[in-house]
């Protein structure tokens, strides 16, 4: 492996024979780091949004699991 810092980049090679979805799995994390790390967002702020999340997602498919009466 091999590490530069380059015009204000990280640029990092890997040998191919690394598992391209465990790549991928530590790109994600460190895009969500890089995300998180400008965020102003309180943890109350997060816990709404996923509050109101949740409540949509349940909404839109509470019916693929409720049986319905016929």
């Amino acid at each position: 492996m091999i590490i530069e810092n380059k015009d204000n980049e990280i640029i990092i090679r890997i040998s191919s024979d690394v598992n391209l979805e465990d790549i991928q799995k530590s790109l994600d994390y460190i895009r969500y780091k890089e995300i998180v790390s400008k965020s102003t967002a309180t943890e109350a702020d997060i816990d709404k949004l996923a509050a109101e999340v949740n409540q949509g997602w349940w909404d839109k498919n509470k019916h693929k699991y409720i049986p319905t009466s016929k």
